[in-house]
C-alpha cells in the first residue's frame, strides 16, 4: 500500500511539475522572442522621452495583437489589470523539489548515491549536500551578481560558468551519474526561480509603488530584473536536459559527464540564442553551439556496438545459462513480474523467461556493456567480468542454448533408491518431495528455494554446476547460503551423480508453445572424478 501510494504521488506531481515547466518555459521563450523583436514606435505612444521601449505586432488564432514595451509606467497610465508571471515559476520549484524527496530522498536514497562512485559516503550526507547544492548555489551566484563584479558581465559570466563545471565535476565523484545531472538542474533551477521571487517581482513591486505614490521611479529596479531574467532565459534548455537526461544513460555515464555537462551548457546557451536572434548572430555563436553539439556526440559515443563486437569478445567464453542466471542475479530485483523494489517492472520489461531476455538482448548489451547504466547504481554488484559475458552472449547471436550434462546412465535400483532417501531427508525439508520448492521449510528461507520441476531452471544449470551446489551449498554459486552442503558425498562420486539424475528427473514436461533451448555441445559420456567439484 505504501509503494502504491508513493507511485501515485510520483505521478501526480511529477504531471504538476512538468505542466507549470511547460508554462514557465513558454512565457521566458515568448517574452525573450518579443524583447528580440521589438522595433521602434511608428507613432507616438505618448509618455515620457525614451519611456517607450518598442512595438510590436503579431497574429496568432485568428486574431491580431499589438504589443508595447515600456520601461515604466506612470500613473495615470495604470491599468486596472495587470497581469503577472510568476505563479508558474513558484509551482514548478515547489513540485520539484517534492520529486526530488520522493524520488531522492526515500527508499534510503536508492537513486541518490552510488557506492562504485563513493563507497564511504552515507545516505544522510547525500540527502545534506543534495540541500546544500540547492541554497548553496543561490547564495554563491546572488551575492556574485549583487557585487561590484556584475558591472563586467563579460568576465563574471565565464567564471560563473567555469565555477558551475567546477560544482558538476564535484558532484559525479559523489553522486551515481544520474542523481549528479538532475542534482546540477535542480540547482540552477532553484537560482531561476529565487531570481523571479527575490529580485525579479520585488523589482517591479518597487517600481509600481513608486508610480502609485507619484514619486520618481528607479528603473535600475527594471535593469536589474532584465538581467536576472535574461539568466533564467539561457539557463533553460541546459536545466531542460538535466532533467530529462535520466532518459538516457550515455550522458551520465560518460567516461567524463562532467564534461558532457560543460558542453550540454555551452550547446543549449548557443542555441538559445540563435532562437532569439538567428540571422543576426555572429559567426563565433554559430561555431561555438555546433561545436558543443559535435562534443556531445564524440563524448558520449561510448563504447560502441562495433567495438562491442571485437576480437576479444567473439572469443570470450559464454553461454546462455550462464547469461541466464547473470540476469535473475542482477536485474530481476526490478525487472520481475512483482519487483521486489518497484511497484512495477521498469518500462514494464519482465527478464523472469529465457525468451524475454533473447528477445530484449540487444537492449540489455546497451544498458549493461555499453553504457553500464544497469544495475542501477550496480547495487547487485556486476563485476566486469559478468559484464563481459553478458556482452559476449548478445555479440555471438544471443542464442537461448541448454547447458551442458553429462552423458550418463541410469543409476543401479539400489543406487537409485539411495540417492532418492538422501533427497527426502536433505533436500526435501525445503524443495518438497516433488521439488515445487515448497518444503516444510520453505515459507521461512528467502530467497524462496528453487522449483526443481521448472524446464527453464533445469535447462539454465549444467551438470557440472548441479554437482557443485549439492556437494558444496548454494555459496558455491553464489546463491542462497542457507542451502548446506553435502561434503560426505566427495568420496562418493557415483551417489552424488545418482542425486543428480534424481533432481533431473523432476523436470516437468515443456509446454508445446515453450521456446525450445538449442544443444549445441557434445556430451560427456562418462562423469570422470576429476570433473567433480575440489575438496575446500
Amino acid at each position: 500500500m505504501e509503494s502504491a501510494f508513493q507511485e501515485a504521488l510520483n505521478l501526480f506531481v511529477r504531471w504538476i511539475h512538468v505542466l507549470a515547466a511547460i508554462m514557465w518555459i513558454g512565457d521566458s521563450f515568448l517574452f525573450m522572442w518579443m524583447d528580440s523583436h521589438l522595433e521602434p514606435p511608428t507613432k507616438d505612444r505618448g509618455g515620457q522621452p525614451g519611456q517607450v521601449v518598442g512595438e510590436l505586432y503579431m497574429t496568432h488564432s485568428g486574431g491580431f495583437y499589438e504589443v508595447i514595451k515600456r520601461k515604466f509606467l506612470a500613473k495615470h497610465e495604470m491599468p486596472a489589470t495587470l497581469y503577472w508571471f510568476k505563479w508558474e515559476s513558484y509551482t514548478t520549484w515547489m513540485s520539484g523539489f517534492l520529486l526530488l524527496f520522493v524520488v531522492y530522498y526515500l527508499n534510503g536514497a536508492t537513486y541518490l548515491v552510488d557506492a562504485d562512485v563513493s563507497a564511504t559516503f552515507s545516505t544522510a550526507q547525500g540527502i545534506l549536500l543534495s540541500l546544500g547544492l540547492l541554497i548553496g548555489g543561490w547564495l554563491v551566484y546572488d551575492n556574485l551578481w549583487k557585487s561590484p563584479l556584475r558591472n563586467y558581465p563579460k568576465a563574471l559570466a565565464p567564471f560563473c560558468f567555469a565555477a558551475l563545471v567546477a560544482i558538476a565535476f564535484g558532484v559525479t565523484q559523489v553522486f551515481s551519474g544520474r542523481a549528479a545531472y538532475l542534482h546540477i538542474g535542480a540547482m540552477m533551477g532553484t537560482i531561476m526561480t529565487f531570481n523571479v521571487f527575490f529580485r525579479i517581482i520585488p523589482g517591479q513591486k518597487a517600481m509600481l509603488a513608486a508610480t502609485r505614490a507619484g514619486t520618481p521611479i528607479d528603473t535600475s529596479h527594471g535593469v536589474k530584473a532584465k538581467t536576472r531574467s535574461r539568466h533564467n532565459h539561457y539557463m533553460t534548455l541546459p536545466v531542460l536536459f538535466c532533467m530529462l537526461s535520466n532518459h538516457f544513460p550515455g550522458t551520465f555515464q560518460a567516461a567524463q559527464p562532467w564534461l558532457v555537462l560543460a558542453v550540454v551548457f555551452i550547446f543549449g546557451a548557443g542555441l538559445k540564442y540563435l532562437m532569439n536572434y538567428r540571422g543576426k548572430a555572429g559567426l563565433v555563436v554559430w561555431a561555438s553551439t555546433l561545436g558543443a553539439f559535435a562534443a556531445i556526440v564524440v563524448l558520449t559515443s561510448g563504447r560502441t556496438l562495433a567495438v562491442a563486437s571485437d576480437e576479444e569478445l567473439m572469443h570470450t567464453a559464454t553461454s546462455f545459462p550462464k547469461v541466464y542466471n547473470l540476469v535473475q542475479e542482477h536485474c530481476t530485483q526490478c525487472h520481475a513480474t512483482v519487483p521486489a523494489t518497484l511497484k512495477s517492472a521498469p518500462a514494464g520489461i519482465v527478464l523472469e523467461q529465457p525468451e524475454a531476455i533473447v528477445k530484449y538482448a540487444p537492449r540489455i548489451l546497451h544498458m549493461v556493456w555499453v553504457t553500464r547504466a544497469m544495475p542501477f547504481g550496480n547495487k547487485t554488484g556486476m563485476t566486469d567480468e559478468q559484464r563481459q559475458t553478458i556482452a559476449a552472449w548478445v555479440v555471438q547471436g544471443a542464442k537461448m542454448t541448454a547447458a551442458p550434462r553429462y552423458e550418463v546412465s541410469e543409476p543401479t535400483p539400489a543406487l537409485r533408491g539411495e540417492a532418492e532417501a538422501l533427497y527426502a531427508t536433505r533436500c526435501a525439508v525445503c524443495h518438497g518431495p516433488d521439488g515445487r520448492g515448497d518444503g516444510p521449510s520453505a515459507k521461512g528461507i528467502v530467497p524462496h528455494p528453487t522449483n526443481l520441476r521448472d524446464y527453464v531452471w533445469q535447462e539454465s544449470i549444467s551438470d557440472e554446476d548441479l554437482h557443485k551446489v549439492i556437494l558444496k551449498g548454494g555459496a558455491a554459486l553464489k546463491k542462497s547460503a542457507s542451502m548446506p552442503a553435502s561434503l560426505d558425498l566427495e568420496d562418493r562420486p557415483e551417489l552424488l551423480t545418482a542425486v543428480a539424475y534424481v533432481v533431473r528427473q523432476l523436470e516437468d514436461a515443456k509446454p508445446a508453445e515453450a521456446p525450445q533451448f538449442e544443444r549445441t555441445y557434445t556430451p560427456v559420456v562418462s562423469v570422470p572424478k576429476s570433473t567433480l567439484p575440489p575438496a575446500p
